[in-house]
């Protein structure tokens, strides 16, 4: 028989279990730090942040005209970055977010013996990538169409990662970066170009630039050692990163 003392006995121990965290409740499971939080959206943020970053919202492609804009050679000066990935020849270079190819097509004639793996989330944008291929004569361009959570590069097959003007809008860039690892052969490189956000002159909107020390926080967290920065460029980091050893443990 329920009896009235039960019945409330049944209610205040539901009441205190409701003001439990959920992890408690779930079999006594420890609680463990979100990887991702939430914030209100800012103009160019997609309300979603990691590692205390909010995360940039994403160009698109109808947007792709900005890629290929006349003044980029001037402002970004594709050269030098190009110069600091200090290539051999035969690698694999991953170029993830590429867009319209921009760096891709500037990639591929420094590789006789390697190739370029033109990754995008946008079939859109890896389709301007195949026509460009083919006017151009270039074979060792490959589209490559990745997810939000997963570039889809082979494992343990990648020279050198490529990010220009990317990473920060990765809307997942934990699950991204575990996957670039895997992707990355002991001793491959990660190069991470960035508008420098410790510049407020740089007309940039806030979340599309990174600091020197976020990156190399976020980057150390997938257990990426930072080689060195590269500052020749007026408005943007080279950072360079390097696969030293096995994924750091949260």
């Amino acid at each position: 028989m329920v009896t009235n003392r039960s019945k409330l006995l049944a209610i205040l121990l539901l009441i205190s279990a409701s003001a439990l965290p959920r992890a408690v409740l779930l079999a006594g499971a420890p609680t463990t730090e979100p990887v991702y939080t939430n914030c209100p959206p800012s103009a160019d943020g997609i309300g979603k942040v990691y590692m205390g970053r909010e995360i940039a919202n994403v160009m698109g492609h109808l947007a792709a005209w900005w890629l290929d804009r006349p003044t980029r050679e001037q402002e970004e000066q594709p050269q030098k970055v190009i110069e600091a990935m200090q290539l051999n020849g035969d690698e694999v270079v991953a170029d993830i977010g590429a867009g319209t190819g921009y760096f891709s097509f500037r990639i591929a004639p420094l590789l006789p013996k390697g190739k370029v793996l033109a990754e995008d989330i946008q079939p859109q944008m890896l389709a301007i990538i195949r026509k460009r291929s083919k006017e151009k004569g270039i074979e060792n361009v490959e589209p490559v169409l990745g997810t939000v959570t997963d570039p889809k590069l082979p494992a343990a097959g990648v020279d050198v990662v490529l990010f220009v003007d990317a990473y920060h809008e990765f809307d997942h860039p934990r699950e991204m970066m575990e996957a670039i690892l895997t992707s990355l052969k002991p001793g491959g490189r990660v190069i991470d170009v960035e508008y420098k956000a410790e510049d407020p002159t740089i007309q940039i909107l806030p979340h599309h630039k990174m600091t020197e020390a976020q990156a190399i926080k976020e980057m150390s967290a997938v257990g990426l050692e930072h080689v060195k920065t590269v500052d020749d460029l007026a408005q943007q980091h080279v950072m360079i990163f390097e696969k030293t050893g096995t994924l750091k443990p949260e």
